[in-house]
């Protein structure tokens, strides 16, 4: 299976890569020049289906994908520059403007880097002013940059790594000139994505289970049209679930006691049910068959190990009243949907054996300390109280008391000191979390 991979950079940077790419027949390249940075939003919209993985001609563009949520560092790489690409731009400025340059402006690549260059090849005299960044900037700083040392004097020429840069700098009449990837460079890149781009087919082909499962507050159970009822409205429910089932071309089956397994793959679940259409169903089931539902979903590498990790997601999100969205993955990484953008990830198996015995002497679970820590990082609050834990846990105030003491006992937590209601009242402690 080839890997499809986006090229997306100026029209040189892109005919560079695919030159560096001839050799490589495990790789369908697709070429997406640009003219302006901001292009790239548009072409990644356009072609996201298209393409498996994507490939930068720089950091600028890189950057700019990932801070605009268009990529992720999963499916999208770029070539870092390097010291010999760099020495290669000095010299160019030196021979092309037939003269020694003692004073230099460079954009993007880090101090560092420059500094190592100087020291490798002793020419540590050579006065070069870096604009270094992480991320992306827009242009027009890095433009205002090279222009004000030019005319304020303080550089002889200028050394970028950004294309538009380069061309309205050389409109100006400035000095300028490009440091590029080396095709040995991009090679090793390429290399890169073919190994991870593989890694990603087997990561969709993945087993998975979409588990919806019937649940019933304690009222209706006791009625005494339970029996017939539940049955006429899992026939309805049974009905809207075929649609999906048919969207992620898999098959269902239904378990018993208001529980449906969808089979299909990893990749059809991540292309076809983002959280939102799955609360979109939650709904649509809730309105057409008058039933409350919640959701589990397991992948394994086996359809054993999908199965036991859906029924373990059932099991947490049986900690929650209402419905949820619950997913458990091979590495039995736990993640909680309660609404559309309310996500909480966390992993069991970060606690060692000793810590484990420990939280069982204490009558405390793994999966709550754990849900505590990933809590703490996903609202960026190290200090709480017993009232704000038991909002975050779904669980009574008492609850919440007793764990903040146990794991107070166990080193986890320390009391740094009181809050104050107002009007009458006990004042609440106030616990520092030391995960």
């Amino acid at each position: 299976m080839k890997t499809r991979v986006g090229v997306i950079g100026p029209r040189d940077a892109v005919n560079l890569i695919l030159t560096a790419a001839a050799d490589f027949h495990q790789l369908e390249m697709t070429p997406f020049p640009y003219k302006t940075i901001e292009q790239t939003a548009i072409i990644i919209k356009e072609n996201r289906h298209f393409v498996d993985q994507w490939f930068f001609s720089g950091q600028a563009p890189y950057h700019f994908a990932l801070e605009s949520g268009l990529t992720s560092s999963r499916n999208s790489s770029f070539v870092t520059l390097h010291g010999s690409r760099l020495l290669g731009a000095f010299l160019e400025a030196q021979v092309h403007e037939g003269r020694i340059l003692k004073h230099l402006s460079l954009d993007t690549i880090q101090e560092e880097e420059v500094s190592a260059v100087q020291k490798s090849f002793n020419i540590e005299s050579l006065n070069v002013n870096t604009f270094s960044y992480t991320g992306y900037i827009p242009v027009e700083e890095i433009l205002e940059f090279h222009i004000s040392l030019y005319e304020s004097g303080k550089t002889e020429a200028s050394i970028t790594c950004v294309q538009s840069v380069y061309d309205q700098l050389r409109e100006r009449g400035i000095p300028c000139y490009r440091v590029m990837a080396t095709i040995p460079d991009i090679q090793g890149e390429l290399r890169y994505i073919h190994e991870r781009g593989q890694s990603a087919w087997y990561r969709k082909s993945q087993l998975a289970i979409l588990g919806i499962e019937v649940f019933y507050s304690s009222n209706i159970i006791e009625t005494q049209n339970f029996s017939y009822e539940s049955q006429h409205r899992e026939l309805e429910l049974k009905r809207i679930l075929l649609k999906y089932v048919e969207l992620v071309s898999g098959s269902l089956m239904e378990i018993g006691n208001g529980v449906f397994f969808i089979y299909t793959t990893r990749g059809e679940i991540e292309l076809h049910l983002n959280y939102e259409l799955l609360f979109e169903l939650i709904e649509k089931v809730k309105v057409e068959s008058k039933l409350n539902i919640r959701m589990g979903i397991g992948y394994g590498f086996t359809a054993f190990d999908a199965e036991h990790h859906v029924r373990l997601a059932f099991r947490h999100a049986s900690n929650y009243e209402e419905s949820v969205i619950v997913s458990v993955n091979e590495e039995k990484e736990v993640t909680e949907c309660i609404l559309p953008g309310h996500v909480i990830s966390f992993q069991q198996r970060k606690w060692g054996d000793d810590w484990k015995l420990k939280f069982k002497e204490a009558n405390l679970s793994v999966t709550i300390v754990s849900k505590i820590d990933s809590l703490s990082k996903y609202y960026g609050k190290t200090i709480v109280t017993a009232q704000e834990l038991s909002q975050w846990l779904k669980r009574t105030e008492r609850n919440a008391r007793r764990i903040l003491t146990e794991l107070e006992y166990l080193g986890l937590v320390k009391v740094t000191g009181e809050e104050q209601l107002e009007g009458r009242g006990r004042p609440r402690k106030l616990y520092k979390l030391l995960f």
